[in-house]
């Protein structure tokens, strides 16, 4: 059985589990923004939220190489949970290898939140936009 937690909207920022596909939060808000179809998947899901909670647990995925965390799947879910102001979410965990990426059954290591809270955040050579 996948293990399944709650974790803390806050720790939704670009130090501690950053976005995978963007460079900062700041920017996945943006790209959404400017995108419609985007913004109406964020105005869905804040809309479920609002009626009884996300349904739909955000995969983290740890990396093991740098040990960073990552939103995997969900982007579109965080930014809702952060402009609702939510205090927790629903989350499944993976670690990340560089030849699969299985769905952890054990708990989550939360100490790597703390330590990464003081890493400097990745930087990324590449760029979606």
């Amino acid at each position: 059985m996948k293990y399944r937690g709650e974790m803390k909207t806050s720790f939704l920022n670009d130090r501690q589990i950053q976005p995978s596909e963007f460079r900062k939060w700041e920017h996945a808000r943006r790209q959404f923004a400017r995108r419609g179809r985007d913004q109406e998947t964020v105005d869905k899901y804040k809309e479920q939220i609002r009626q009884g909670g996300l349904k739909e647990p955000i995969l983290l995925g740890v990396d093991d190489r740098d040990l960073f965390v990552r939103v995997s799947d969900g982007h579109h879910r965080a930014v809702a949970l952060m402009e609702l102001g939510i205090e927790k979410f629903p989350f499944h965990w993976c670690l990340i290898k560089a030849w699969s990426t299985p769905v952890q059954n054990g708990p989550f290591p939360y100490q790597l939140l703390e330590a990464s809270a003081h890493k400097a955040p990745a930087k990324k050579s590449w760029s979606w936009w």
